[in-house]
C-alpha cells in the first residue's frame, strides 16, 4: 500500500504507520510505502493523522503513448472490482516527459474500462466524480504506469467535523502535522493565539485524547468495495475507539474576530470536544498566557492581502509580545513570508520546510526565555 502525505510530514507518517502495525515501511517523496493485511488498511484510513490517501496498487505496466495506456487498462479484470451498475472516478498523477495532460490520460483509462464492460456485457459503469463506488488512481512516472485503488474515497484531510471556515483555513493534515512536529507531550498547555476556525486546536485535542483522525468521517472509499468485510471493519473501529482517553490538557485558542471565533466554537461543538478546548475572543497581544508554560503554535497571516509595511508591523508585534508575555514557553510559527518573519527579531531553531497549499513555508521554533539568558542558562 501507499500512504500519500504532504511534503515534510513523511517521517511522522512512517512513525504513525509503525504504531498501527504496518510492515515493510519505506519513506518516499510525499508518500510512505508499506504492507499489511485488510485490518491494517482499515486502521490506516481511520487512524493516520498525517495521511491524505491510502492507495492499493493492483497493476503496473510500461506506457510509451496513449494507446499503450488504453491497452494496459483494458486488459485488467475490472469486473473483479466493478459491475456495470457501479460508478467510478479516475485521477492521474503525471511525472513524465512522454505525456502532457493528466486529465487526458484519465479520460483514456475511463474509455478503456467502459469498452471492456461494453464488449462483455453490453453495459458500462458511469462516471461520478463526487461520490463514486470506486476511485482509481493512475501514477505515470517516466514510462511506467501504476494503477491503484483509492481506499480512502475523499481525501483523508476531510475529517468530517469542519463545516464553518474562515478565509484561509489550514488543512487538517497539516494542522495535525504541526502539532506532532512540536513533540508536544500531550499533557502541558497548548495555545493557538490566532486560531481561526479552530482546526489546529481540534487536531491537538484529538491527539491528546487519542481520538482517531477519521472518527467523524461519514464514510471511507473501501466501504463500497465489493469485498468489503463489514465485521472486520466494525471490529477495527471499535478497537480504535476503545483507546480514546479522557486526558484533558489545557488547549486554548485566541481569535481577534468575534465572527470567526463563533465559527471555531461551532466546529469544536461538532467534534464533541467543547469541554476540552477553550476559545477567547482576544487579539494576540492581549491574550494572557496560562500558568505553567507550554507550547504555542501560530499560523499568522502571510501578507497576501496586506501591504509590506502592515505585515512587517504585525510580525514585529508578534516578536515583542513573545518577549514581553510568553517567557518560559516554546513558540512555533508557520509562515511563507520569510521577510516578514525576520521582523520577529528572534532566532528560530529549527526551521522546517513545509507547504501550506502551494505556498512554501517555514515552521520555526522559538525558545522563549524568562529574563536574560547567559551561558545557556535562564535567570528569573
Amino acid at each position: 500500500m501507499i500512504a500519500q502525505t504532504m511534503f515534510g510530514l513523511e517521517e511522522l507518517l512512517a512513525d504513525e504507520l509503525q504504531a498501527i502495525g504496518a510492515k515493510d515501511i519505506e519513506i518516499r517523496n510525499r508518500a510512505v510505502r508499506f504492507s499489511g493485511d485488510e485490518a491494517c488498511l482499515y486502521r490506516a484510513n481511520l487512524c493516520l493523522r498525517t495521511a491524505l490517501r491510502i492507495l492499493v496498487p493492483i497493476d503496473s505496466f510500461r506506457v510509451g503513448n496513449e494507446q499503450d495506456l488504453y491497452t494496459g487498462i483494458k486488459r485488467m479484470p475490472w469486473e473483479d472490482f466493478l459491475t456495470p451498475a457501479d460508478t467510478l472516478a479516475i485521477g492521474c498523477a503525471l511525472n513524465s516527459d512522454r505525456f502532457n495532460h493528466s486529465q487526458f490520460l484519465a479520460l483514456k483509462a475511463k474509455d478503456a474500462i467502459a469498452d471492456r464492460f461494453r464488449g462483455r456485457t453490453g453495459q458500462r459503469p458511469s462516471v461520478d466524480l463526487d461520490s463514486p463506488d470506486l476511485r482509481i488512481h493512475l501514477h505515470v512516472q517516466g514510462d511506467q504506469c501504476t494503477v491503484s485503488l483509492d481506499s480512502s474515497g475523499s481525501s483523508l484531510h476531510k475529517r468530517g467535523y469542519r463545516d464553518s471556515t474562515n478565509l484561509a483555513p489550514i488543512n487538517e493534515v497539516l494542522a495535525a502535522g504541526l502539532v506532532l512536529l512540536t513533540k508536544w507531550d500531550r499533557k502541558s498547555n497548548l495555545v493557538d493565539p490566532m486560531c481561526g476556525s479552530g482546526t489546529l486546536l481540534i487536531e491537538a485535542a484529538m491527539i491528546a485524547g487519542n481520538i482517531p483522525a477519521g472518527a467523524h468521517r461519514p464514510e471511507f472509499g473501501f466501504e463500497r468495495w465489493r469485498d468489503h468485510d463489514k465485521e472486520l471493519w466494525r471490529a477495527v473501529r471499535e478497537a480504535a475507539m476503545a483507546q480514546v482517553t479522557d486526558d484533558r490538557p489545557l488547549i486554548l485558542g485566541g481569535e481577534l474576530s468575534p465572527h470567526v471565533a463563533r465559527k471555531a466554537g461551532i466546529n469544536i461543538a461538532r467534534t464533541g470536544l467543547k469541554d476540552r478546548i477553550r476559545i477567547k475572543n482576544s487579539p494576540f497581544q492581549e491574550l494572557e498566557p496560562p500558568e505553567g508554560g507550554g507550547v504555542l503554535i501560530m499560523n499568522p497571516p502571510y501578507g497576501e492581502r496586506m501591504d509590506s509595511e502592515d505585515i512587517n508591523a504585525l510580525y514585529r508585534s508578534i516578536g515583542d509580545t513573545f518577549k514581553q508575555k510568553w517567557g518560559g514557553w516554546e513558540a512555533w510559527v508557520i509562515t511563507s513570508n520569510r521577510e516578514a518573519a525576520a521582523h520577529i527579531h528572534l532566532t528560530p531553531k529549527p526551521r522546517i520546510k513545509l507547504y501550506n497549499g502551494a505556498l512554501e513555508c517555514r515552521f520555526m521554533r522559538f525558545e522563549l526565555y524568562s529574563g536574560s539568558r547567559r551561558k545557556g542558562r535562564t535567570e528569573p
